[in-house]
């Protein structure tokens, strides 16, 4: 059960070295789906680090081992959200106010995932799906892409009112 992932690798890490090491790996794998290079992202940690302690040449000291478990705690909270992601550049994702709106009576909360060319746009996609969001919002240029790929709902961002008020400061700037 994820719930209580973080508990069972505290007590696996007080057992041995090898009951540590298999709890660690099969909950960043199994029950997080992760590559141990995204867990680091998350915990702070350098991936051959983890490597290392997942391989037995390292033992964890306490301070990685609180960065470990702190990761699976945030990990497994957000898990339990249910979240849109939006895919955007960052000066767009600076605009979002809400971290959540409520929808047919359900509250959904607001991930952002910064991109700034359509590859990131569309690891970024495939990265939120993986840790469960119930939909994605992206521009056009990447949306019809990401549809094919991902199993959950993608709607499209038509920036309709920002769109004319760039093509005017575009033709203002174009007299001068």
């Amino acid at each position: 059960m994820v719930a209580d992932a973080a508990d069972r690798v505290i007590a696996a890490a007080m057992h041995s070295d090898e009951a540590f090491r298999g709890t660690l790996e099969r909950v960043i794998r199994e029950e997080l789906r992760l590559s141990i290079g995204s867990f680091c992202e998350v915990a702070g940690l350098s991936t051959s680090t983890l490597y290392k302690l997942l391989s037995g040449e390292r033992e964890p000291n306490l301070r990685t081992l609180r960065a470990i478990v702190a990761a699976i705690r945030k990990l497994t909270h957000r898990a339990h959200e249910e979240f849109i992601a939006v895919i955007a550049a960052r000066p767009v994702l600076d605009g979002i106010t809400e971290g959540s709106i409520v929808v047919d009576g359900r509250r959904v909360h607001i991930r952002e995932y910064a991109a700034t060319s359509i590859e990131e746009a569309i690891i970024a996609a495939l990265r939120a799906e993986r840790e469960g969001a119930i939909g994605l919002v992206c521009a056009p240029i990447v949306s019809t892409t990401v549809e094919k790929i991902l199993t959950i709902p993608v709607a499209t961002i038509t920036p309709r009112e920002s769109l004319w008020n760039a093509v005017r400061l575009a033709a203002k700037k174009s007299r001068t």
